[in-house]
């Protein structure tokens, strides 16, 4: 697998081209989600790893770290219920129904008491944290990028509004998008961050803010078994007091996790500065 994390492809035919690559390497296999299935993704072979993307995103949330991950690790990106291939969850919708089918389609992925390690990022963290407190021990350890389910305070952030949009406008509003949500630095939104924004967006069909905003995750992190570490970009709050209250929330809730703020970088922090969180993220799966 070609590895974008030292250089990004450069256009969209590349983007696309590099995407379907990934995608083609991947074994793949799908699990009972409410009415349809739920899409699963694994590459490499050793120890696993579970991906949990964010909201309205998909496996593809990770384009820029599998390679890296899969040289040491059995890599399982799942997309989440109502996101990316898989279908919606039953009603109504909650963390803990999402979580037990994530839980579910993992059994079937690595076998029913098999160790892993989880990573969620944003709404995958708020996922990953309620199935990590019910894991026991076979969970090695829990990182959440950017988190959710912390409880108030949280960001507010406007979008812009893409249904009517085609063209260059979309290919617009998707940079605008990018550097108000996702991204700090604007040289950051290239051909690969703008095509997974566009296939990402074009699939989701579920609003994750509620659990996003809820305090869902604060409630579960004391039950979780082993370790839990937090990481954010240094520049995906509006202003470093926010920032720090939401590192706050996490250490009242579980008051041995390890923090670390990643600098230059935004809300998708293991994109913008993939070589640092690939490195990260390799010391954290060996421990």
């Amino acid at each position: 697998m070609t590895d974008p994390a030292a250089a990004s492809p450069q256009d969209t035919a590349q983007a696309r081209a590099f995407l379907d690559r990934l995608d083609a390497a991947a074994q793949r296999w799908a699990t009972p989600c409410g009415t349809g299935t739920m899409a699963w993704r694994g590459w490499g072979e050793g120890p696993a790893a579970l991906l949990l993307h964010g909201g309205a995103g998909s496996w593809r949330h990770w384009a820029r770290n599998i390679a890296a991950l899969a040289r040491t690790h059995r890599v399982v990106a799942a997309d989440l219920p109502g996101l990316g291939d898989s279908a919606r969850a039953p009603e109504p919708i909650a963390a803990e129904t999402i979580a037990a089918i994530v839980s579910a389609g993992l059994a079937t992925a690595l076998g029913a008491e098999d160790p892993y390690d989880l990573v969620g990022f944003s709404f995958g963290g708020v996922i990953a944290g309620v199935m990590a407190a019910g894991a026991g021990p076979r969970l090695r350890s829990l990182t959440l990028f950017g988190t959710g389910g912390l409880g108030p305070p949280n960001r507010s952030v406007e979008l812009v509004k893409l249904r009517d949009l085609t063209g260059e406008a979309r290919v617009a509003a998707h940079r605008e998008n990018l550097l108000r949500m996702m991204l700090a630095d604007p040289a950051r939104i290239d051909a690969l961050a703008l095509e997974i924004q566009e296939q990402n967006t074009s699939r989701a069909r579920l609003n994750s803010s509620p659990m996003w905003i809820s305090p869902v995750l604060h409630d579960a992190l004391p039950r979780v078994h082993g370790p839990v570490r937090g990481i954010w970009g240094a520049h995906e709050m509006p202003d470093a007091a926010l920032l720090e209250a939401r590192i706050g929330l996490l250490r009242q809730a579980r008051p041995d996790a390890a923090v670390e703020v990643i600098p230059d970088a935004g809300h998708w922090a293991f994109y913008e500065a993939a070589e640092r969180c690939n490195t990260l993220l390799a010391r954290i799966l060996a421990a």
